[in-house]
């Protein structure tokens, strides 16, 4: 059982990786996980309940699951997720007593990771720099404490993790709105925020509207700045039939990504055995942040060759002939410098669009962390539109997020700008009145934090610290806080950026049996398609010590709020408790509990599925954006005048766009290899085209430091190992959180306040220079 970081490592090997995704790669590195965490019995028993109608959703990717289709459910990081949890590594109270913070904090992510599960409370000691012991009472009092002595319920913040339950998470919102804030920022603020903002412009509804049954009919599959073969593998195998049945797959993705070349299913025994199968059609590498001239060129073909669905869109849409104008008006010279593509490849693109008879665009982060983010996905909507690819089968929009229970926690009322019938109805139920104004999303609770004016923060699950950007604004925040509180499995970087005061309160896995006073209880999620459906862990808690999410919340409000009308440990003494109150306030949920107790669940109904818009005009709606926006370039525009000045070719001559390895989930490291591009050993990596490398004078294998260039000024992070790479000149590409640090807090997409984190305008230097290199030619 490690207590200690790992010894140092082998020097970094890069090998190009020839190999399809899957296959016997899979199976091998899925065994090492499991041995690793020396759970080899223990979670090829446990992976057999895995995304099952009887079993649990899986801890990763919030991609649907193929109910009693198969006894293998589960992917390559669906199993690292796994073994992670049902590891048999713990921390208890005397790992923390020989570790002090000090020294944590200088161990790595994987490093800390790799200690295995919390298995008590524990509360920070500033005079030996410690984390001690501390019962569940005082631990939940002393955060009533904390929180009845601020002058304003909005002092606090109560961050949320997409992993969190639906249960969880409605018991959450009703804690903090009867607290009285609405202060519930999310994972969803630096992820998805784009897609939901621009689907409920335009069709009224934040969602994706297909299903995986949609996948089976559609025509052709569009796939927009996603890398599934790392981040959402099951996809994979969707896309592999799809495939096999001849639909095309067009994918858009500056790097050659592995999973969308070639996949081997490892439950065919002819692929497991060496044979493949090609996903993508067509490979399209635009340039980052090149997207929406992307889809505006393919959009232009579509209007100029008068090949869209008069009739849909008479009777259903608004706003075409502005759509249609604009388009018609943007030079082809123009969409190819912004796109990095070529007329001809847009043209070809545009051609496989106008034959297919019904379409699916997809899209992830590659997508939602650009300035433009929302224009983006309403320019891929209008594409949709305007062939009417939405309410028939085998077509429509399909955001594919990422953390397992993201979008239900967003259905539940976490939000910081609640829908007022959902307050409505809330105060209704529940007896009191719910507080109306906007709270803090992600991006505004660091600044609260650092500016004094938010002193208590609260995390249900996730590693705020690693997730967020510019983290040394954020880290600074946090340590001004009076008390930091984290609810979580496992050690991870937010626990050594603390407040004055912190809490660490460890809570049951979704592997977990949770066993309540009703006896064993089972939670419900939400997926990337709507589909909602019990989700029962299998094994013995990690600690006789831990407690549910549903039972932290609950014990936390009454501690916090004895006035409170609302019966707290009643309703977690029975989840169907919960979720019959749920089915009162929450649109959709009618019979809760009957319903999601069919196998495999039931899907939330989406209006556009149906034709039915939900807009203020009840029409789908057009929307028209310039190709290069200059309203935000002014100076003194805050991050629109940072953009500007960083596309100076002079001064940050390269954008770098974020991206997961193969070993690591979000901020979660599973080990220090990304097998499909070929790195090992290594995560401070700084992908680069070879031809920008020998502009630079520069050469694959070396160490730079990474620069970013802003409005307020540059950061740096250092000492990044060059891997030439198929990538379009003038990018680069580099893991994050390691790169988290270059992306100030105020570079945010537009409207939606996502961080910019896939278009970072940066330099390279050789590492120790000082003085940048010069521009590649």
């Amino acid at each position: 059982m490690p207590d200690a970081p790992p010894p140092p490592r082998d020097p970094p090997q890069v090998e190009p990786y020839d190999k399809p995704a899957g296959g016997a790669d899979a199976i091998r590195s899925s065994w090492q996980a499991l041995r690793g965490h020396h759970v080899l019995l223990k979670g090829a028993h446990t992976l057999l309940s895995t995304n099952q109608p009887a079993g649990f959703d899986c801890p990763g990717c919030a991609w649907p699951d193929r109910n009693g289709h198969s006894s293998f459910e589960f992917c390559e990081n669906g199993v690292k997720a796994v073994a992670n949890e049902a590891t048999s590594r713990r921390v208890a109270a005397d790992f923390f007593a020989a570790h002090p913070v000090d020294e944590l904090a200088t161990w790595d992510d994987h490093a800390l990771e790799a200690q295995g599960r919390l298995t008590q409370p524990m509360a920070y000691d500033a005079g030996t720099d410690r984390y001690l012991p501390i019962g569940w009472d005082a631990a939940f009092a002393r955060i009533a404490a904390a929180l009845n002595a601020l002058a304003s319920p909005d002092e606090a913040v109560f961050y949320t993790s997409g992993r969190t339950s639906n249960e969880a998470a409605f018991l959450y919102q009703l804690f903090v709105r009867e607290f009285g804030t609405n202060n519930l920022p999310d994972c969803s603020n630096m992820c998805h925020e784009p897609s939901g903002i621009a689907l409920g412009e335009q069709i009224g509804s934040g969602k994706g509207s297909v299903t995986l049954e949609d996948f089976e009919h559609a025509g052709a599959i569009f796939v927009f700045g996603q890398n599934p073969g790392t981040n959402h593998p099951r996809m994979l195998t969707e896309l592999r039939s799809a495939a096999r049945r001849g639909c095309p797959i067009v994918a858009f993705n500056p790097l050659r990504e592995r999973g969308l070349e070639r996949f081997s299913d490892p439950k065919v025994p002819s692929e497991l055995l060496g044979g493949s199968t090609r996903i993508a059609s067509h490979y399209f590498q635009p340039r980052i942040g090149g997207d929406l001239a992307v889809a505006m060129g393919i959009a232009k073909v579509v209007v100029e060759r008068d090949a869209i669905d008069p009739g849909f869109i008479d009777t259903h849409t608004t706003g075409h002939e502005a759509l249609a104008a604009s388009l018609r008006s943007v030079r082809w010279a123009d969409l190819e410098r912004e796109s990095g593509l070529s007329r001809a490849q847009l043209e070809g693109a545009a051609r496989v669009y106008i034959d297919s008879p019904a379409t699916i665009l997809c899209w992830g982060m590659g997508i939602t962390q650009h300035r433009r983010s929302v224009a983006t996905i309403q320019m891929l909507m209008n594409l949709l539109l305007l062939r009417g690819n939405i309410g028939r089968p085998g077509a429509g929009p399909c955001p594919v997020r990422g953390h397992s229970n993201v979008q239900g926690d967003r259905t539940m009322g976490i939000h910081e700008k609640p829908d007022p019938v959902l307050l409505d109805r809330l105060g209704e139920a529940f007896g009191f009145t719910p507080p109306r104004a906007d709270g803090l999303d992600t991006i505004g609770a660091i600044e609260a934090m650092r500016d004094g004016r938010a002193t208590v923060f609260f995390a249900m699950g996730g590693n705020f610290a690693a997730a967020t950007p510019d983290s040394a604004q954020t880290h600074a925040a946090l340590r001004r806080c009076a008390l930091t509180v984290h609810v979580a499995t496992k050690l991870n970087r937010s626990h050594l950026v603390h407040g004055r005061d912190a809490l660490i309160l460890p809570c049951l896995g979704r592997t977990e049996i949770d066993v309540q006073a009703g006896g064993p209880q089972a939670v419900t999620v939400e997926d990337s398609m709507s589909m909602v459906h019990l989700s029962a862990g299998m094994n013995p808690p990690a600690s006789g010590h831990l407690l549910s999410e549903p039972a932290i919340v609950a014990r936390l409000a009454e501690a916090t709020l004895p006035r409170s009308r609302t019966p707290w440990r009643w309703l977690v003494e029975d989840y169907d408790r919960i979720r019959e109150r749920i089915a009162r306030v929450v649109d959709g949920f009618e019979d809760f509990n009957a319903r999601v107790r069919v196998p495999g669940g039931f899907h939330l109904r989406h209006p556009a599925r149906h034709l039915e818009f939900p807009t203020a005009s009840g029409r789908a709606g057009f929307y028209v954006h310039p190709l290069v926006d200059d309203s935000a370039q002014a100076a003194g525009a805050g991050a629109g005048a940072g953009t500007r000045k960083c596309e100076a070719r002079t001064t940050a001559p390269f954008k770098l766009t974020t991206l997961r390895s193969h070993d690591q989930y979000n901020t979660t490291v599973y080990g220090l290899d990304d097998r499909y591009r070929g790195v090992h050993g290594e995560r401070r990596v700084c992908f680069a085209n070879a031809e920008d490398l020998a502009a630079l004078g520069m050469a694959d294998g070396e160490r730079v430091d990474i620069t970013s260039v802003w409005h307020d000024g540059e950061r740096t992070v250092r000492g990044f190992l060059l891997v030439a790479y198929d990538i379009p000149r003038g990018c680069l590409a580099s893991y994050f959180p390691e790169t988290n640090p270059l992306v100030p807090l105020d570079s945010h997409a537009e409207r939606a306040r996502t961080p910019t984190s896939k278009s970072i305008p940066v330099r390279l230097a050789r590492a120790g220079a000082p003085e940048p290199s010069a521009s590649p030619a």
